[in-house]
């Protein structure tokens, strides 16, 4: 697809499936090897014992939080630069101002999450987890905030890409991080090629070698593609814009509190499972490893999805936007029925890919019966995660943020909670309430676009 194409409208509803799949399609795959990237660490850690899995788990929970709410605010750069192409009159300069104040807020913001995860270990003893866990897990975090923010540069240069037509060098980086993250990891954990056997902390270091090697391969893609250095995209980046770097914000802030909303429920749901057993924060993590990997998916299509939808919206065009979210909305939902299928149909299998029945079998024993709850909720994520990435495609953020951390907390961490410890139901009990929260909020999300797509302004 060509920078040139990109702001024009398909005749109908297949045109606009084809595109959406052109440009979901890399996303998808990217993401998809992206947890093959992050399954590589929890596999070589797992091997470490219960003690360092714990630890890993916690400090990538509060790494991932963070640095996902941080993608989420530089994040909202990608509907603006979607929208200045799809209104073509002066795209390179708008696009170019975009991504430039993106650069600065990633820089800043990943100041300020370095400094919270070197607290990690203080903070997840306030939180009442194991003493062993939180100090393994404090030394984890402190070397893993050296990925921050090159890993939220990467992201940034990945969506920019994406939204000027060039989805596939997603692809391409993420396989090269997959062979960077393996050998670091071999190297590292356990000591291979001359280098000392580091274990729990080799893996910090081979997670921020993967995230310096993919910042600087965007970066040389972005410079040297034919069709992405038309846009200038680092030039003057010393020069501020304050009125852009101001619009960013307003729009990633919401994006970000959503996302730490959502990501939150599901760390906070580790802290419920270390507050039980090791066994279930191991399980959990399986577990949701297994999940979080069906949820790309949805995950690539509501990126293709924000990208359609804000072409339509920056060429004024109220037809071409409900028709792109409903194509989007429908094609996340198909989907995750065949993933919901798969994790129904074969647990075990899945989960012997992460730990040994034989040697932990426990943790294997819940980490399946975990599934057959993610099972359902599979529907829910990929509904609300669409109807999400549509939203932000028509710069709609505050209140689908607002319906998120209602959804979220005030039904899933709660209704989690209550069926965990009151009701005694356990981990299944955690579980359960990720799933309420998960179907609340995609209710509500697909009724705030209802009401956007049958009220759209694009004037």
């Amino acid at each position: 697809m060509s920078t040139d194409s990109l702001g024009q409208a398909p005749a109908d509803w297949r045109g606009e499936a084809c595109a959406l799949a052109r440009l979901a399609g890399p996303l998808v795959a990217a993401n998809l090897l992206q947890m093959a990237v992050f399954a590589v660490d929890v596999i070589f850690v797992a091997r470490l014992g219960a003690v360092p899995f714990a630890a890993a788990t916690l400090g990538v929970f509060l790494f991932h939080i963070l640095g996902f709410g941080l993608v989420g605010l530089v994040g909202a750069a990608e509907p603006l630069i979607a929208a200045a192409i799809g209104r073509r009159v002066g795209a390179v300069r708008q696009v170019r101002r975009s991504f430039r104040m993106g650069l600065w807020l990633a820089v800043a913001g990943g100041l300020a999450v370095m400094l919270v995860l070197n607290l990690a270990g203080p903070l997840l003893r306030l939180a009442g987890q194991d003493a062993a866990v939180a100090g393994q897990a404090g030394q984890f975090c402190r070397i893993l905030s050296l990925a921050v923010i090159p890993a939220v540069l990467s992201a940034l240069m990945r969506m920019t890409a994406a939204a000027l037509g060039r989805p596939g060098w997603a692809l391409l980086v993420t396989a090269a991080s997959l062979v960077v993250g393996v050998l670091a990891n071999y190297a590292l954990v356990f000591g291979h090629f001359g280098l000392p056997a580091l274990g729990l902390l080799g893996s910090a270091l081979a997670s921020v070698t993967v995230s310096v090697t993919a910042t600087f391969a965007y970066a040389l893609i972005l410079w040297r593609d034919r069709r992405l250095r038309r846009f200038h995209l680092f030039g003057r980046w010393w020069r501020p814009e304050g009125p852009r770097m101001v619009e960013i914000a307003r729009l990633g802030a919401p994006i970000a509190l959503g996302w730490m909303a959502e990501g939150g429920l599901f760390g906070c749901a580790g802290l419920l499972m270390g507050r039980i057993s090791v066994t279930a924060i191991d399980a959990h993590a399986v577990a949701l490893n297994i999940a979080a990997i069906a949820f790309q998916i949805p995950f690539g299509i509501a990126q293709a999805a924000t990208i359609r939808v804000g072409f339509a919206y920056g060429a004024r065009d109220a037809a071409w936007v409900a028709r792109a979210g409903r194509v989007a909305i429908v094609s996340g939902i198909g989907v995750m029925a065949a993933t919901a299928g798969l994790l129904w149909a074969a647990p075990g299998w899945l989960v012997r890919l992460y730990v040994d029945p034989a040697t932990q079998a426990a943790e294997a024993t819940l980490a399946i019966e975990l599934l057959g709850v993610a099972a359902l909720f599979q529907l829910f994520d990929g509904a609300q995660a669409v109807a999400a990435g549509v939203l932000r495609g028509v710069q709609d953020t505050r209140v689908p943020m607002m319906l998120q951390i209602l959804g979220y907390w005030a039904v899933g961490f709660v209704v989690a909670a209550l069926l965990a410890f009151p009701l005694r139901m356990g981990p299944i009990g955690v579980w359960w309430g990720l799933a309420a929260g998960l179907g609340v909020v995609s209710a509500l999300l697909l009724w705030r676009w209802q009401g956007r797509r049958t009220n759209i302004s694009v004037s």
